[in-house]
């Protein structure tokens, strides 16, 4: 049984979004039959992927464990509504206040398809308790960097979560944009949640 915390929630349609906290992206429109369709052409049956990091409040501060001035380990993340048709898992931090336009931290794919993935996910190339998921080159090479701006200032960084119909095969010193270049026809559902640090 998983202990019930404080979790960091997405914005959903019955959710309104709060200033400062961003949701799913809104590139999305509506096929013919309901259903979503990328901005890129592509179709999808249900983008939005709901998902908790647990120990995280919404638009709230990281806890310090997650964090390069503490323990710098991965949150736990809960899945609420992952597609049947999900192969993989992806997920992204980014720091949204940084100079460098949604700076990445940490990249990692290729994670089996589940509705929780273990926090401390450790560092290496590939990652042998998460079906030898990859973890690519950010901040963090090759493991998760958490948030570490610089003293006295707060930054904004976010978390996405992807769904994906298949493995994405890609060298594992790839970097974010080329995890979505690969995986952009593949992404079955997307959701995305932020949090603070400084």
């Amino acid at each position: 049984m998983i202990e019930k915390q404080p979790a960091l929630r997405l914005n959903t349609p019955d959710r309104p979004q709060r200033a400062g906290v961003l949701g799913v992206q809104a590139d999305w429109g509506v096929g013919e039959l309901g259903e979503a369709v990328a901005g890129n052409g592509g179709r999808m049956n249900n983008t939005l992927l709901e998902f908790e990091c647990i120990g995280m409040d919404d638009g709230r501060k990281f806890p310090i464990e997650y964090t390069g001035r503490g323990q710098d380990i991965s949150p736990e993340f809960i899945i609420k509504n992952l597609s049947p048709n999900a192969k993989t898992l992806a997920v992204t931090l980014e720091d949204l206040s940084h100079p460098i336009k949604d700076f990445t931290h940490w990249v990692i794919w290729n994670i089996p398809a589940t509705d929780r993935i273990k926090k401390n996910i450790p560092a290496g190339k590939s990652v042998p308790m998460l079906g030898n998921a990859r973890q690519g080159i950010g901040y963090g090479l090759h493991r998760y960097a958490g948030p570490k701006p610089p003293k006295g200032k707060k930054h904004t960084y976010r978390f996405t979560v992807y769904s994906l119909d298949c493995e994405i095969n890609i060298s594992v010193n790839s970097m974010k944009r080329n995890f979505l270049k690969k995986a952009e026809r593949h992404i079955i559902q997307k959701g995305s949640i932020v949090g603070e640090f400084e």
